[in-house]
């Protein structure tokens, strides 16, 4: 599959929607209230907005927190399918992100009509598919997984039976390897979770001996295979609270050593390197083109909106209950994986 190029250009702010005067935070404080409004914030979002949201988390755990809530309006910081999940979880609610813009390469990665075509030459295959992709896709897909949940259900499903893993190729190879299930996989990628280089990690824990390793599964294998534990953001955040060790090195995007450091301001955490050892090239791009500013417009104007069509909601809602429903219940954080290097 063709390497996708990206500008990483947001949308730019007019000139005098913001009067550089105002306490933006205390605005949208008072924004909030006024428009019913709840505030969600990915793990990878700036500290500044993680630290405004009333709920911060996995992008379909905050879903489901906006929609046990009365608030009329879902300001969702974080990346475009993201908030699609949560209008698609609570219809009656209006959702607003700061920048439509903020997209995902492994959503790009997956275009509907491409995904379509793939289902239908392989007919015998049941359709496992990442949260990371559009509703359109989501439409199209027998069940919906997160990082999470994966393994469990891949275990669920018999053993005769065909499964194709969509759109990470990371996150299928590593599922396929802990469950022994050889899926066919979509050829998609986080271009994040790719950056990370396996001769600077080693460098790095060789300058830290005994600091455990945590990384995401969206990482390649080669970077999963030092990893002293594997898990979904919320599990990383977890195996660094309750773990005795003093350091750890992080493998996933490094604004949620944000968030590790107010749940654990004793230990150290340290964000494992790009190729040239300290490049900025693990942050996500797309998560930073939200702001504080964008966040307000979006309050005060309640665009930009997310929409998505009726016929596309319901059936992308269907494998998002089967997910649910194949989940186990003790799963609210939930692990994937943890290897003893």
């Amino acid at each position: 599959m063709a390497e996708l190029a990206y500008a990483f250009e947001g949308t730019p702010i007019p000139p005098g929607a913001v009067d550089p005067s105002l306490d933006m935070l205390a605005e949208i404080t008072r924004l909030k209230k006024e428009q019913n409004a709840v505030i969600l914030a990915h793990y990878y979002q700036t500290p500044e907005i993680q630290d405004i949201a009333d709920f911060v988390g996995d992008s379909l755990d905050l879903s489901r927190k906006a929609a046990a809530t009365d608030a009329d309006v879902i300001a969702f910081c974080g990346v475009r399918f993201m908030a699609e999940v949560a209008k698609i979880m609570s219809p009656g609610k209006k959702v607003v992100v700061p920048d439509m813009k903020a997209g995902c390469s492994l959503e790009d990665s997956c275009p509907p009509e491409k995904f379509a075509a793939f289902r239908r030459a392989h007919p015998d295959h049941i359709s496992l598919t990442y949260v990371n992709c559009s509703a359109a896709v989501k439409a199209h897909s027998d069940i919906i997984v997160t990082s999470s949940n994966a393994e469990a259900i891949i275990r669920q499903i018999p053993k005769d039976q065909k499964i194709l893993f969509a759109p990470d190729r990371h996150l299928g190879a590593y599922l396929s390897k802990i469950t022994g299930r050889n899926m066919l996989l979509w050829e998609g990628a986080c271009i994040v979770h790719e950056q990370f280089s396996e001769r600077e990690l080693i460098k790095l824990m060789a300058r830290h001996p005994g600091a455990p390793v945590v990384a995401h599964p969206e990482c390649p294998a080669q970077i999963l295979d030092y990893a002293d534990h594997v898990g979904s953001t919320s599990s990383i955040l977890k195996y660094t609270e309750s773990h005795s060790a003093r350091t750890f090195i992080i493998a996933t995007e490094p604004h949620i050593m944000h968030q590790m450091q107010k749940e654990s301001p004793e230990k150290t955490f340290i964000g494992a390197p790009g190729a040239d050892g300290n490049c900025n090239c693990n942050i996500c791009p797309f998560m930073g083109l939200n702001s504080i500013e964008k966040l307000y417009l979006a309050l005060r104007d309640l665009t930009p909106e997310i929409t998505v069509d009726e016929l596309t909601r319901v059936r992308a809602l269907k494998p998002l209950k089967r997910m649910m429903d194949m989940s186990p219940k003790s799963m609210a954080v939930g692990d994937i994986s943890t290897i003893a290097r």
